[in-house]
């Protein structure tokens, strides 16, 4: 019977059943039933196989239709899923924020009749972290109608979605409360992936850029103007980079004209090789004082400098030879003050060294009858350009710094074909430059409208302590020495730091760049040094020490980050969502930067991060904390360590990992 057979039990019982009574005629018999038996035992092996993988198919089943049910309620609490769309100027790959943005102006386009753009272009940072994280300004919008009628029509009608949790109007501004574990997904694989590149955007497509900064005058002191320019300067070649733009530094060199004869003349008089070795700088601004006294008292001294000058024009050896030694002895010395800065040259260039462009530049003049001669000088007139007369070639047949920087100019683009040349320097320079662009323009040149000069003010009070005269070596010198006391009164701290000099330079230089970029570019500021010491308040001191803090927790904790932590963990806490927000708004700031080239948006950028950081540590701390919370914030503050210390860098910090 087929049904009977089928059943394995069955079978058991009559294979017990056919040995007991003989049933099988001889052994040839029984090795085939016994053969026929073992197909079946593997074939019931195979069954209980089958059984067991149906058996965790289902729970599997189970546990995703469970799981796909819960994520549906969460779907349906949150709202629809909104995909990010593109929009002009917006920048989602490198920028998690700007996928938020996307979505809110795409969907806020089904609401009002605006246009993508304009609303992505409305949508800001909230004036505080308790409006939320982006704002909507209505008044930008433009609309007919009251502005907070607006705004609470607007959040009646808006449909929250997994990028946005709530909404609220207030006056005439929608603010908008993100999903601020999503946006801490996509911001810190981001981070990790990108490390010192975050932040960085191509917008600049490589195009070539120069930017001409510090530029001081041999055998005069390294002053506080060269620093400003110096530190803008480097600041602006920094954030052309972070835009995609190829930079190339340039240190213009005052290294040409009388005040060199009067050097020669002076060294001849009161020169020392063994001094001129030992600091060339500090020696030949000495000789330079000594020899201008006495020009005043002797006019000779004039005619003897003037005569040597002429002589360099000419070319002669000898003249060149005293003046070339001057020149790379002062060039060796600035280069040890720039690396103490963190700051570097891509060209060393100076007046001397455009005689071919100068030459070509006053043919160019006379060609195109710009040249009036006035007392046997070459002028240019530019009076209906309300830009006064502009000397370009004394009667002696000498030239002047304007000759010389147009002959540069030209040898620039020739040599670079640069998309953009900014000239940072002092706005006490600005007639200078407006004559130099207006000539560049007068000679017919397309790319003069591609230069631009960003100036600043000036430093007031920018002495030693003592008061005496301003080179920059004795006020590095000075904060150094002043931090290396301040680190020293924190006997535990200071014996675990390596090299406490090194860190003391490097924190009284941020001092020092941080004062200064702290103020408006064009604005002037007193140098204030009982300020610059401090480690609260918005102070140089003040970042280092967050940027070392945060290196502090990743080295107590003795944990790798983990880019797989489960980030749920971090919560829904305040102090954790203001972080994450106040991270992701790092990528905008650098693009917005390069409108103004302003250093002070990126400091206040950097203290805003450092309060951040400083009010989440106060209840999220990892130490202690369960494995699944420490490596979520673990991965909280590292990734707000790498954006700071890459804004610090910016400025030209050295970001501290001890102090």
């Amino acid at each position: 019977d087929k049904p009977l057979l089928a059943d394995y039990a069955v079978w058991g019982a009559i294979t017990a059943y056919t040995k007991s009574h003989s049933l099988l005629a001889n052994l040839k018999d029984l090795e085939k039933f016994t053969a026929w038996m073992n197909r079946m035992d593997q074939r019931q092996e195979c069954k209980d196989a089958i059984e067991r993988v149906d058996k965790a198919l289902k729970d599997a089943q189970e546990t995703i239709a469970a799981e796909a049910a819960a994520l549906a309620a969460e779907k349906a609490k949150l709202g629809s899923v909104v995909e990010v769309p593109t929009i002009e100027g917006s920048d989602p790959e490198t920028d998690p924020l700007d996928a938020f943005k996307n979505v809110l102006a795409a969907q806020l386009s089904t609401l009002i009749d605006v246009d993508i753009k304009i609303l992505y272009d409305a949508l800001e940072a909230p004036r505080a972290s308790e409006n939320g994280h982006i704002a909507l300004s209505v008044p930008r919008l433009r609309l007919k109608g009251a502005p907070a009628a607006i705004a609470a029509d607007i959040v009646a009608k808006f449909q929250l979605n997994d990028y946005v949790l709530s909404t609220k109007a207030d006056g005439p501004f929608v603010n908008f409360f993100l999903n601020h574990i999503k946006l801490a997904d996509s911001l810190f694989h981001k981070i990790y992936d990108t490390k010192e590149k975050w932040g960085c955007n191509q917008s600049g497509g490589n195009k070539k850029v120069i930017v001409e900064f510090s530029s001081p005058n041999i055998a005069k002191p390294f002053h506080a103007g060269h620093l400003r320019s110096t530190i803008i300067g480097s600041f602006v070649r920094n954030i052309l980079q972070a835009n995609g733009y190829d930079t190339l530094s340039m240190n213009y060199l005052g290294d040409w004209g009388k005040q060199y004869g009067l050097l020669a003349v002076g060294f001849e008089r009161y020169g020392s090789e063994e001094k001129l070795l030992e600091d060339p700088i500090k020696h030949l601004f000495d000789v330079y004082v000594r020899i201008n006294a006495d020009a005043k008292e002797n006019e000779a001294v004039h005619d003897e400098a003037r005569a040597y000058f002429k002589k360099m024009e000419e070319g002669d050896e000898a003249a060149l030879k005293i003046w070339s030694r001057f020149r790379d002895l002062s060039i060796v010395k600035y280069k040890d003050i720039y690396a103490r800065l963190n700051i570097a040259f891509d060209v060393y260039s100076g007046e001397s060294q455009v005689t071919d462009g100068m030459d070509r530049a006053l043919k160019m003049l006379h060609e195109k009858n710009l040249l009036t001669e006035s007392d046997g000088a070459l002028i240019i007139d530019l009076t209906k350009y309300k830009l006064g007369i502009c000397v370009v070639q004394k009667k002696d047949g000498t030239t002047l710094y304007i000759t010389r920087d147009i002959g540069a100019a030209l040898e620039r683009y020739e040599k670079f074909g640069f998309e953009h040349m900014y000239y940072i320097v002092a706005s006490q320079q600005d007639l200078h430059l407006k004559q130099l662009f207006k000539i560049l323009e007068l000679l017919g040149f397309d790319w003069a409208k591609k230069v631009t000069h960003l100036n600043f003010g000036m430093v007031g009070g920018m002495s030693t302590r003592k008061g005496t005269v301003v080179f920059l070596e004795d006020i590095l010198e000075e904060t150094r020495d002043a931090m290396h006391e301040v680190m020293k009164k924190n006997e535990h701290k200071y014996a675990q730091i390596e090299e406490p000099l090194e860190v003391a330079d490097n924190i009284g230089i941020s001092a020092i760049m941080i004062q200064d970029a702290s103020a408006r570019r064009i604005k002037n500021y007193d140098f204030d040094w009982k300020r610059m010491f401090s480690f609260e308040g918005d102070t140089g001191p003040y970042l280092q020490y967050a940027h070392a803090r945060l290196c502090s927790i990743e080295r107590k904790t003795e944990m790798e980050v983990n880019p797989k932590a489960d980030l749920r963990h971090l919560g829904d806490s305040r102090a954790a969502g203001d972080l994450i927000t106040m991270i992701a708004r790092y990528p905008q700031i650098v693009r917005e930067t390069i409108r103004s080239f302003e250093p002070v948006n990126i400091v206040g950028y950097a203290m805003k991060l450092s309060h951040n950081v400083s009010q989440a540590l106060e209840s999220m701390y990892v130490m202690g904390a369960e494995k699944e919370v420490a490596e979520a914030r673990l991965f909280m503050y590292w990734s707000a360590r790498i954006t700071l210390g890459n804004a610090m860098r910016l400025l030209n910090l050295k970001p501290q990992e001890r102090m």
